[in-house]
């Protein structure tokens, strides 16, 4: 018997990792499929899933298939063959039309008929795993069908582990975004109602798709393992997962001084808001500029006594021309006063909060920003959903619903590098491919964290690094220190500036 080509593995963030969506991964399976015998790629899926099924629920001794009329459905129907030989007792539940049914998804349906699978017209009353095989990547363009959301809520009502195969059904797999919002509130009901102590993983096939890691995506994919199914393409990365290779810890010669790793000049804190400022300040010296001033729009503050190598100055008498500015942190409307000064004389400038809302209702503001590029003045802009929103004069949803693409438009249009935050942070460069940045979890959902990550970019651009290469690095190690925060410790934004618990510093 020939063996079957596979190279399922779980996802780690070792090296950055090209992602693929819908229009390229149809691509890749086209070239794929045109240079080997017919049915052997859903061939090799199916066993990929059932060998993934079998390694996530080992003592199943019962596994239910959710199988749509596709091939998504197909490689369900192939991996209940296989879980049948095994003695796994699947039972399937198929959508499917053997009149109407896709070439391979057929030759996979007879597979499993001939192997003696159970089919059954509703889910089995118990089962030890769940496969989700219902709709692939085209599933997320439209709503699902009443039987489809009723077996998805039921299978992650389970404490039954669930696997997804390629995506999870309903799940647009370039945007992380479900079409149903109503229904992907009921999912995450379900999935919060149940145990869920097994989880939910997600097998990609073929490509590693965007959607699986940022918006709705890295809750609905849980752990995501891949399996290109012994195939190569050329296809260009439609953006790229961050990796550990991209935040690499700057490497300080022994010959050097406090001059050598930058200036840092933080503008905000205005009255009652000092501590954002502050905040940022803080994680900029943590993470490794050579001085940090600050300068407050609330003066009446000269000295942070739990932090006294940070040096308060009038923001008159800053020296913003040799420095890195990071503005806007608590900013307030004060902010407003000095952003014509900081946005045509800082030669690296990182602009977070107040100074982006200030930015987005002022055109004067807006063309100095733009201007900034052709001056080869550097620029990263770090908003949240709503602050992304303001720039682009459109609704908080318009930004979620496509996360890459509201990126790229603030990139383009203010000619700058744009960090979007949020689950799956996106960073966005003209001339490059943007990234997602794989690490962090909800701890991060803390007042504050968004004012040290703006201080941890201006410390790499302070450091020297280009543009994008600050803000990756930055948002990387920002989401890592979340990972790797004590399960018996509150984070909070003071501890996560300064960078004690990432790697035991």
């Amino acid at each position: 018997m020939k063996k079957i080509v596979s190279s399922l593995q779980r996802m780690t963030w070792d090296v950055s990792l090209p992602l693929h969506n819908t229009v390229a991964t149809q691509r890749i399976e086209q070239s794929a499929a045109a240079a080997l015998p017919s049915h052997t790629l859903m061939q090799r899926a199916g066993l990929a899933v059932a060998r993934l099924a079998c390694a996530i629920a080992p003592h199943a001794r019962r596994v239910w298939l959710a199988c749509g009329p596709g091939n998504n459905g197909g490689d369900g129907l192939e991996a209940a063959m296989h879980l049948q030989h095994w003695g796994r007792n699947p039972v399937v539940t198929w959508l499917g039309d053997e009149a109407h049914c896709p070439p391979d998804a057929k030759a996979s349906l007879l597979r499993a008929r001939a192997a003696g699978v159970q089919f059954a017209a509703a889910p089995p009353a118990q089962f030890d795993v769940a496969v989700d095989a219902l709709l692939g990547i085209g599933g997320g363009a439209r709503p699902l069908a009443d039987v489809m959301q009723n077996w998805l809520l039921h299978m992650h009502a389970s404490p039954a582990p669930v696997l997804c195969v390629d995506v999870p059904s309903g799940l647009n797999a370039d945007t992380g975004c479900y079409f149903d919002h109503i229904f992907a509130t009921q999912l995450v009901a379900a999935c919060a109602i149940s145990i869920k102590v097994s989880g939910i993983y997600c097998l990609s096939l073929l490509s590693l798709k965007p959607g699986l890691f940022t918006a709705s995506g890295r809750d609905a994919a849980g752990q995501v393992w891949f399996d290109d199914l012994g195939t190569q393409h050329s296809q260009a990365a439609s953006a790229w997962l961050l990796g550990a290779d991209c935040a690499a810890a700057l490497q300080r010669a022994h010959a050097s001084h406090k001059g050598s790793y930058g200036d840092v000049a933080v503008i905000g804190g205005a009255s009652g808001m000092t501590g954002a400022a502050l905040l940022a300040a803080r994680a900029a010296l943590h993470h490794g500029a050579g001085r940090v001033f600050v300068g407050l729009l609330d003066a009446s503050m000269s000295v942070d006594a739990t932090q006294p190598e940070l040096m308060f100055r009038g923001i008159e008498s800053l020296d913003m021309q040799n420095s890195t500015v990071v503005a806007g942190c608590g900013g307030g409307d004060a902010v407003r006063a000095v952003l014509p000064r900081v946005l045509s004389t800082a030669p690296r400038l990182v602009l977070d909060a107040d100074a982006l809302n200030a930015v987005s209702n002022d055109p004067g503001l807006q063309t100095l920003l733009k201007q900034r590029a052709s001056r080869k003045l550097v620029t990263v802009l770090t908003p949240h959903p709503l602050e992304a929103a303001r720039m682009l004069q459109c609704s908080t949803q318009d930004v979620q619903a496509n996360r890459l693409y509201a990126a790229q438009q603030l990139a383009d249009h203010y000619h700058c590098t744009a960090v979007l935050k949020g689950s799956g942070s996106i960073v966005a460069t003209i001339g490059h491919t943007p990234c997602i940045n794989p690490t962090g979890n909800a701890r991060l959902a803390t007042a504050g964290t968004g004012d040290v990550l703006a201080g941890m970019v201006g410390a790499q651009l302070a450091h020297g690094a280009a543009a994008h290469q600050a803000a990756c690095r930055a948002v990387y190690q920002h989401g890592l220190a979340a990972d790797h925060w004590p399960n018996q410790l509150a984070l909070t934004a003071s501890a996560l500036a300064k960078g004690s618990n990432i790697g035991g510093r």
